[in-house]
């Protein structure tokens, strides 16, 4: 079948370059949400997974959060944090879905997220990146 709008693909870079953008903004509110706002909430739910010393893993979670985000926003080293996230993101997935009471946000978010960084780090950073595709 014939692609109904074939002139668009000349702008396919384009698509992984948006939703490495839309991710880098979720993970750095996510991230600066961990050192703010959700400190406490934070500190409560690593407290019971026995991930302990407890704020020095949320420090740690909010601190790659943050960084694994500005790299996506410039583009660099994307797939690494893209990897980084499918993992973090994966890991909470799963812990939603074993325990809703656990972790705040839905379950769907996090398939959404892990699902958008995975499609980043199969595809590369896109456009308007520092990393190049060989």
């Amino acid at each position: 079948m014939l692609n109904p709008f074939p002139s668009l693909l000349a702008y396919s870079m384009l698509a992984p370059f948006i939703l490495r953008l839309v991710l880098a903004f979720i993970v750095i509110d996510l991230g600066i949400l961990k050192f703010n706002k959700e400190k406490h909430r934070w500190n409560q739910t690593l407290a019971a997974l026995h991930l302990n010393p407890a704020n020095l893993v949320r420090q740690i979670l909010g601190g790659v959060e943050v960084i694994g985000g500005l790299m996506l926003v410039f583009g660099v080293y994307t797939q690494i944090a893209a990897l980084a996230f499918v993992i973090l993101f994966g890991a909470e997935f799963y812990i939603e879905w074993k325990d809703k009471s656990i972790l705040k946000r839905d379950l769907v978010f996090y398939l959404l997220v892990m699902v958008i960084s995975l499609s980043i780090l199969l595809t590369g950073a896109g456009a308007f990146a520092f990393d190049i595709p060989l």
